[in-house]
This record gives structure tokens, C-alpha cells and sequence, in this order.
């Protein structure tokens, strides 16, 4: 079948995730990002949930590149925390924080709570949007626990904590191919896939 979207962009810079989505979507369609456009001005990301988020950050850069982009907002919703820190998870212990500030924050809030209540979820909203601002959003999580200390040195964000018991390792304890089977974001892609290709088959949403 022709290609009729040839290039889509991922609305992001974060180098992880872009190898992590690039990694998910495979054919002949060209993956463009922040990377390759470096005068892209910053998304506000202050909607109420990771999907508003998503939704508002692949607008705005679908209309600023004129390609049809992929935008995702994710968080970490920590059941006995009331789902903190949830839709501020990137910044949760502050701007301009690091990953390893956000790990320590959340493990010293959960200092005194015992594993079989450390209960939580990962979410991955994923929007695609049109330059004309049609847009799909599909949301991926995966269930887990968080883990008492820092495990694993691969991946990045929360996933040092994040233990996935069917495994019995946490996300950084797994191999890149591994995480990508099984992540909230490998989830979100596949169930937005349809529609991912229907505008790089069809070009429309």
C-alpha cells in the first residue's frame, strides 16, 4: 500500500522516549522530533490530566510543524499517595528537578508503608493530532508495586522503583527490548496504532 503521510512527528526531546517510540514504530514512514527542530517553543504542560496534556502538546506542535504529531504525557499513580504523583509526576519534587530527586522524594513518602500496600499504576496517554487540529488519544498502563529501594541502572524516570511482579524485577532490572513487550507507552502505541496508520495510508485520523 502507498504511503501518503511520509513523516510524523514525536512531540518530544526527551532522547528515552523518542528511542523508546521509535523503537515501537517500525516501517517506512520518517520520525521527525524536537531534536530536529530545535526552534520548536516549549508546550505548557498544565492540563488537569495526562490526557489534556497530550492532546494540547500534539496540537500545538502538529500546527507549528505542519506534520501530523504524536504527543504523550505519562504518570505514576500511587494508590495509597491518593494517586500521587499522578499528572505532576515529571516535576513532582520541583522544577527543574532530576529523575533521582522524584525517586527519593517518592521513596521517603512511602518510608513507613509496607510493600503489599505499595500498590500503583503506570499511565501513557498518547495523542495523534492533524495540523487541522483532529486529534485521537489512547491511554496504555501497566500495574505494579513500588519497590522499597532503587533497582536496576537501565531506563530512566520512575522505573528504578517501579516493580512489575510477573517479572519480579522492576523496569530498570529489564533488558530495552523487554520493557518495550510489556510498558504503559508500548501499550498506548499499539492501541493508537490503527489510526497511526490510517494517516500514514490514508492521510487523515
Amino acid at each position: 500500500m502507498e504511503i501518503v503521510t511520509k513523516e510524523i512527528m514525536i512531540a518530544s526531546k526527551n532522547k528515552n522516549k523518542i528511542k523508546e517510540i521509535k523503537n515501537i514504530i517500525s516501517g517506512d514512514v520518517v520520525l521527525k522530533s524536537f531534536l530536529d527542530y530545535p526552534d520548536i517553543p516549549d508546550v505548557l504542560e498544565d492540563g488537569g490530566t495526562i490526557e489534556e496534556n497530550s492532546i494540547k502538546k500534539a496540537v500545538e506542535v502538529a500546527k507549528f510543524t505542519g506534520l501530523y504529531s504524536i504527543a504523550d504525557d505519562t504518570g505514576l499513580f500511587v494508590q495509597v499517595l491518593g494517586g500521587e504523583p499522578g499528572v505532576y509526576s515529571a516535576r513532582w519534587a520541583g522544577e527543574g528537578c532530576t529523575y533521582a530527586d522524584n525517586n527519593r522524594k517518592l521513596l521517603n513518602a512511602l518510608k513507613n508503608v509496607e510493600f503489599k500496600d505499595r500498590k500503583a499504576v503506570f499511565k501513557c496517554a498518547i495523542t495523534i493530532a492533524s495540523p487541522d487540529g483532529d486529534t485521537h488519544t489512547e491511554v496504555g498502563e501497566i500495574e505494579g508495586y513500588i519497590a522499597e529501594n532503587l533497582r536496576g541502572e537501565n531506563g530512566f524516570g520512575y522505573d528504578p522503583v517501579f516493580y512489575v511482579p510477573a517479572l519480579d524485577k522492576t523496569l530498570a532490572e529489564m533488558d530495552f527490548e523487554t520493557k518495550n513487550k510489556i510498558s504503559h507507552r508500548r501499550k498506548a502505541l499499539e492501541l493508537i496504532k490503527p489510526y497511526l496508520e490510517r494517516v500514514i495510508y490514508y492521510g487523515r485520523i
